[in-house]
């Protein structure tokens, strides 16, 4: 049996003074032969212990306090540094932070060189934060804004995210003293190191706007507030603030407010705003008169909406596809479909594509209304206005009637395009299939995944997942629950939608997740290859080998 190791004398000094300050005879520390060596780094020592031990803090601050106020005797910076982070670990931030400015203005503790050698004393990440943040705003109150910006620097570069209120403090510091360069760049640090600003924090920013005069600025931030923080009223506010300054708002910062306004359904309010902008001499643009075209069609206001065109295209101002999407949308809420036509033959004739979305309103809108026959007949009306119909107007068609559940119509309109000579693609013969699959029809699903694998078609990811949907998605995930509890590899849900067994599960999984489509792999059960070669012909998967195998 290997002898114990001594100990060191001065360890045992160390536990010693540890059992002294325990037991509360700390008048015995005034004993001429143990107070005449009582150095401040074994005061550290007996600091850390009683934290390592779960002390209180109370005891620790009371023994430092005792301590500190022997004849003779100073706390060393690291003593000091030690039991301010023992009181922000209980959370006694108050105490912290005043013992924390006593320490602040001597021994050069900004100075990199010191925190590097006092902060890795402490393997406290979150403790180190609170404490350079404090010292941050000790320096910013002191306008020592030079240390507080090496601190925050310091703070950076190892990795320490300060907090919110002391990059506050400092920017406003910065702003008191016409710093406004060192503002921004500051600004930006606080932003790369993840520090969410608030309404304070943009306050003070927009007044460093208005005293350097920066309108470009000011706008960006206003509409910085409304993303980050969501709060209208202070975006006006900062408004005042910023006419109060003599620093008027362009169009940008209007229409920031605006689109707030109308969102909020405050059409006087936002009515008022535009006569403020006609009396300062701000033109408004496209997006101010999209923004009311927009929020007057989402009440169902068409007439005034039509106004606003009007009076838009009287200004010089052009109609874009946005405007023509937001009054396709608004006559089909109305619903005013002769209207609706209208503006999408409009719409085409400008050199405009309509997206889904807008064909959608007008399919919704017809079948609501029971009347199915005039989305069919829509082609028909394009060719009568000279305008030529292709693949995207059958897919849109065609696609929104399957996902609404009317195959019949469906199966017409695809009817209709073969007889038009106008070949499917991939999407049109998605959303078919699918729709199939949802009535039960499994052959008609494998002749079509057939005919695709012929035309060599391909199902892409997005298009899984699009035209087939969480809905399939929770029947394969099902398959796989169903499998691993060791009962059969497949079920009466999977095969409603054509899944015959457990590796058509894992190829369908496989598409949805976008997985690799090939593998060095050809033992593993996800190898897509070896589960592929071994599908009957008879599955109608014809399409999902050309996915995987050459």
């Amino acid at each position: 049996m290997a002898a114990p190791v001594p100990l060191t004398v001065e360890t045992q000094f160390i536990q010693s003074l540890f059992a002294i300050v325990l037991e509360g005879h700390w008048s015995h520390l005034l004993n001429p032969k143990l107070g005449s060596c009582l150095p401040s780094s074994a005061i550290h020592q007996v600091l850390l212990q009683l934290s390592l031990y779960g002390y209180t803090p109370s005891l620790s601050l009371s023994f430092f306090k005792w301590v500190e106020s022997l004849p003779n005797y100073k706390h060393s910076l690291q003593c000091s540094w030690t039991m301010i982070h023992i009181l922000t670990k209980h959370r006694h931030f108050k105490t912290a932070h005043q013992l924390l400015e006593k320490i602040a203005f001597r021994d050069f503790l900004s100075s990199p060189s010191v925190l590097n050698a006092l902060i890795p004393t402490q393997d406290d990440p979150d403790g180190n934060s609170h404490v350079l943040s404090w010292l941050v705003i000790t320096y910013a109150n002191s306008k020592m804004t030079q240390d507080a910006i090496q601190v925050l620097e310091h703070m950076r570069v190892h990795g320490f995210k300060p907090h919110l209120h002391a990059c506050t403090v400092l920017l406003n510091s910065l702003v008191k003293d016409r710093l406004i360069s060192m503002v921004w760049k500051v600004y930006k640090k606080m932003i790369k190191a993840g520090v969410v600003p608030n309404i304070h924090t943009y306050n003070v920013l927009i007044h460093a706007c208005c005293k350097s005069g920066d309108i470009e600025k000011a706008e960006g931030l206003v509409s910085e507030i409304e993303l980050r923080v969501n709060d209208l009223e202070e975006a006006l506010r900062l408004c005042k603030v910023m006419k109060s300054k003599g620093l008027y708002p362009g169009v940008v910062t209007y229409n920031s407010i605006l689109r707030k306004l109308c969102q909020e359904g405050r059409m006087r309010d936002a009515n008022k705003l535009l006569n403020e902008m006609s009396e300062k001499n701000v033109e408004p643009d496209n997006v101010t008169c999209n923004t009311f075209i927009n929020a007057y069609c989402k009440i169902g206001d068409m007439l005034t909406a039509v106004k606003v065109k009007n009076r838009m295209l009287a200004s010089g101002l052009k109609v874009d596809a946005f405007t023509y999407k937001a009054l396709i949308h608004g006559f089909c809420m109305v619903p005013e479909m002769d209207s609706a036509k209208d503006l999408l033959f409009n719409m085409l004739d400008a050199g405009f594509c309509p997206s889904y979305c807008t064909y959608t309103w007008i399919i919704d809108a017809y079948c609501n209304r029971g009347n199915e026959e005039a989305v069919i007949k829509l082609p028909d009306e394009f060719v009568s206005k000279g305008i030529i119909v292709d693949v995207s107007l059958y897919r849109a068609l065609i696609r929104r009637l399957c996902e609404r559940e009317r195959l019949d119509c469906a199966e017409k309109v695809y009817s209709l395009m073969q007889e038009k000579g106008i070949l499917a693609d991939s999407v049109v013969f998605t959303s078919l299939t699918y729709a199939y699959l949802k009535a039960g029809k499994s052959s008609v699903v494998s002749r079509m995944l057939d005919e695709m694998f012929k035309r060599r078609l391909m199902v892409t990811r997005k298009i899984y997942r699009d035209c087939y949907g969480l809905e399939a998605l929770k029947v394969i995930c099902n398959c796989e629950r169903v499998r691993r509890q060791g009962r059969p590899q497949s079920c009466n849900a999977c095969l409603s939608y054509g899944i015959n067994n457990f590796k058509e599960v894992l190829i369908l999984l496989r598409i949805y997740n976008g997985a690799e489509t090939t593998t060095k792999s050809t033992t593993q059960p996800w190898c897509a290859k070896d589960c592929l070669s071994k599908l009957p012909s008879s599955c109608g998967l014809s399409l999902l080998k050309s996915c995987f195998l050459p």
